[in-house]
């Protein structure tokens, strides 16, 4: 746990930074995009949660320090916890039972939080990052890029997107993919799981331009990232078979989408709730589509797409390739993958809950101070790019405002904006224009934000799993990051 005496930066308060806000939203917004082209063919195929609210607060002094970190004119200490353990509360479940949890060698009050009352134990927030290159000599890839039975021009492609040797769940996916089998991957976030399916799915569409895939997504911005990343692959590729994509996610009007739908798409990626809908409007044949791609299944059941899920699986040709992949296993999961999947190839290259390169610890303050903490910790230099997660749509917002008027750089996305203001926030921050997104969950799950060094936690979050997939926005890859959780205390 961390512990402060806090001494501002020299020149005090950063400058305010000049922006402007608006206070009412719209219902989130649809997106599409595709490559222009005069050569287009058109296709045959027209085709709540319970938060908990809290309040501001501030660090607590406590004992002896075991490690230190500092930052700019300020420094923290990080020690383990200590048995005066803080606590917060929520509205309790109905059964209206209490969960204690172990912090260090003490007990500490941590009831059940979110719409699962899970009750989480805060030791589980305190890790200690592991040296990348330790991580790096125990994996050894089996293959290089150059090995894999893929066109030429797309292992040039790749080449020039950087990519060198191929992640765990690259190495071992993409040979299966490429020969058909049905896969359900097992993987922690930011270990090139997109890749590790868009590679072969490219490959398969360029060998026969007859193959379709579809990619069912719980969420919008994943769907936008992988059909960027899908553009990034293809750009170069000059000869033979143009591919072509469209996103159809939820929100908006849904005119530009069938609009797009009108012509030929080698892969669609969408929202469960927004393809149910195409598809009842019969602008989406599901009959088109040899392969699919469920892709953060864990999440979009979570979020109750089990039905718009099954509904899509239904629609599938009697005989085609599914590639089914979950950071989690669960009793539930487990009987989807019996339900969807035809003797799969499993794959599991999953070390641990929780990204060796990630440092984690917590931050124990009191009701008064929540907010001068958080600011005292963005005024180091060392927190350059830093994503902090609330509970609420209203929170996020809030905060994010606060920060703004005490001259941070900030921006906040969450439910309540449409979604070409939130693709906005999220590109600011992508791009180094802000210093701090403040973000509901909505961003936790399968967006690969570039050297994130932080992540806080303001709120805590409703599960385990929704902490996991929090704090994989920071040392992602081979890089490190730091994710602190603030726990708060009377």
């Amino acid at each position: 746990m961390y512990t402060k005496s806090f001494k501002p930066k020299e020149g005090g308060v950063k400058k305010p930074f000049s922006k402007t806000r608006s206070s009412s939203f719209k219902k989130e917004g649809s997106y599409s995009s595709r490559p222009t082209s005069s050569s287009r063919s058109t296709s045959s195929s027209s085709s709540p949660r319970p938060t908990s609210s809290f309040r501001s607060g501030s660090y607590s002094s406590a004992s002896k320090p075991t490690s230190s970190f500092r930052g700019g004119s300020s420094s923290y200490s990080s020690r383990p916890a200590s048995s005066r353990s803080g606590s917060y509360s929520s509205r309790p479940s109905s059964s209206g039972s209490r969960g204690y949890g172990r912090s260090g060698s003490s007990r500490s009050q941590s009831r059940g939080s979110g719409m699962r009352g899970e009750r989480i134990d805060f030791s589980r927030f305190i890790n200690k990052a592991v040296e990348v290159s330790e991580k790096i000599e125990h994996f050894k890839p089996e293959h290089q890029f150059k090995d894999f039975n893929i066109e030429q021009e797309l292992k040039d492609a790749i080449i020039k997107k950087g990519y060198t040797l191929p992640t765990p769940i690259q190495d071992r996916a993409i040979p299966h993919i490429i020969d058909g089998s049905d896969i359900v991957g097992i993987a922690n976030t930011g270990t090139g799981k997109t890749a590790a399916f868009l590679i072969p799915l490219i490959n398969k569409v360029r060998i026969d331009p007859k193959n379709n895939v579809l990619i069912v997504v719980p969420t919008r911005e994943l769907a936008i990232q992988i059909d960027e990343e899908l553009k990034e692959f293809t750009r170069g590729i000059k000869t033979g078979t143009r591919i072509f994509s469209v996103c159809c996610v939820g929100g908006a009007s849904i005119g530009k989408q069938i609009s797009e739908l009108r012509y030929k798409n080698n892969f669609i990626i969408g929202t469960p709730g927004r393809l149910k809908d195409l598809i009842e409007r019969a602008k989406i044949k599901l009959s088109d589509f040899s392969t699919i791609v469920l892709d953060e299944a864990d999440r979009m059941l979570d979020m109750g797409f089990i039905n718009d899920m099954r509904f899509v699986m239904a629609g599938m040709p009697k005989d085609h390739h599914t590639l089914f992949f979950s950071a989690t296993i669960s009793p539930e999961i487990e009987k989807l993958i019996k339900e969807f999947l035809r003797e799969p190839v499993r794959i599991s290259v999953k070390t641990g809950d929780t990204s060796k390169n990630v440092d984690q610890d917590v931050i124990r303050v009191s009701v008064a101070n929540k907010i001068e903490t958080l600011h005292d910790l963005l005024n180091q230099k060392e927190f350059v790019k830093v994503l902090i997660f609330g509970r609420t749509k209203h929170g996020v917002e809030k905060l994010s405002n606060i920060l703004v008027e005490r001259g941070f750089k900030a921006e906040s996305i969450h439910g309540d904006k449409n979604h070409v203001r939130r693709q906005r926030s999220l590109g600011m921050f992508k791009d180094n224009r802000v210093q701090v997104l403040v973000a509901t969950d909505v961003a936790a799950r399968g967006l690969d934000i570039p050297d994130v060094s932080h992540v806080i936690n303001y709120d805590i979050p409703a599960t385990y799993e929704d902490y996991v997939h929090r704090i994989g926005r920071t040392g992602r890859g081979d890089k490190k990051g730091k994710a602190l959780t603030f726990i708060e205390h009377k």
